[in-house]
């Protein structure tokens, strides 16, 4: 009887030690290590672990990029992770409800860092911003999250968000009293701006080209400020926080490089698009979600521009089972 006790015992505490250990990497995400692969990469690159990050999203190439800051001050690509998925269409998002993912600069601090979150983790956007609220929009709870559903936010899978919340965490941890977001339609190309020049929200994506010029030639975040309803970027972080939202804008004071790459890459477009014809410029939906409105399962699947390999509801799929869906 004794034998057969501790026999009984030690198969249910293998058992116990089985299940735990399968469950080891979800005890506690929001503290998880950051894998050593990642600590390597960022070592050769010439960053520290604890140096500040800086995150680009891109939503037609459905990626995430994060920089993180070198020695010398400047900011460096570290790695891009693909987006799993996104709701809604090419554009801000401008109400409540309204499914899209918001397009334009985002600050995170500490406090939107969230590790309760039933998508497993995930990092608060700051929508709307001081550009949002002064144009009269609305909306709240825009996340960078877990779980690959989405229904106005970036949502990646739990292994990718939880690497990514590593990073902010270990920036907070160094110092870095926020990261900024940068949230754009596409990567900010003069092919790109050609195809879409027939959008109504180009001359909203030109603005935000600024802010990506100056990052690209500068590799340094560009301070970011709000005047006359519009974004303005200046070398000064004392005269954009000076700024009032509807106030009036001082006169902007970019680098040389950036404002003479900003004025050759619109006579590039002008260009391309003069040899494209109809058929290559992009085309876009009428279609919008009010508040209430109901989705069909099918309309669903097709706004959530995911990854192919999860389900409706964000789940991966097993090879044989995404077989057997595929016939």
């Amino acid at each position: 009887m004794t034998i057969r006790r501790l026999l009984t015992g030690a198969l249910l505490a293998t058992a116990m030690f089985t299940v735990t250990s399968c469950k080891y990497g979800d005890l506690l995400p929001a503290d998880a290590p950051l894998p050593a692969a990642l600590v390597k990469m960022i070592a050769s690159n010439g960053m520290g672990v604890n140096s500040p990050m800086l995150v680009r999203l891109y939503k037609e190439e459905s990626e995430l990029e994060v920089w993180k800051q070198k020695t010398d001050g400047t900011y460096a690509y570290l790695k891009t992770y693909p987006i799993c998925a996104w709701s809604g269409k090419l554009g801000p998002k401008k109400a409540e409800g309204d499914r899209q993912a918001p397009e334009g600069f985002y600050n995170v601090t500490p406090a939107q860092l969230n590790p309760n979150s039933k998508f497993h983790l995930a990092i608060n956007m700051g929508y709307p911003n001081a550009y949002d609220q002064a144009n009269g929009r609305t909306g709240s709870h825009l996340m960078i999250h877990g779980s690959c559903s989405s229904s106005g936010c970036y949502a990646m899978d739990d292994e990718q968000v939880q690497e990514i919340y590593g990073l902010a965490r270990h920036s907070f941890k160094g110092g870095q009293r926020n990261f900024q977001i940068q949230a754009y339609p596409f990567r900010m190309t003069p092919q790109n701006f050609a195809r879409h020049r027939n959008s109504e929200h180009f001359e909203f994506w030109k603005m935000l080209k600024k802010g990506s010029d100056y990052f690209e030639l500068t590799k340094k975040p560009p301070h970011v400020g709000v005047c006359e309803g519009r974004y303005i970027f200046d070398q000064s972080a004392e005269t954009v926080s000076q700024l009032a939202p509807n106030g009036p804008c001082p006169a902007e004071s970019l680098p040389e490089v950036v404002v003479s790459k900003h004025m050759q890459d619109r006579v590039k477009v002008d260009e391309i698009a003069s040899t494209m014809s109809e058929s290559e410029f992009a085309t876009y939906s009428s279609f919008s979600y009010k508040t209430g409105d109901r989705i069909t399962p099918e309309a669903y699947a097709i706004e959530q521009h995911r990854r192919p390999g999860y389900d409706k509801d964000g789940n991966r799929i097993r090879s044989g089972v995404a077989g057997f869906l595929n016939r």
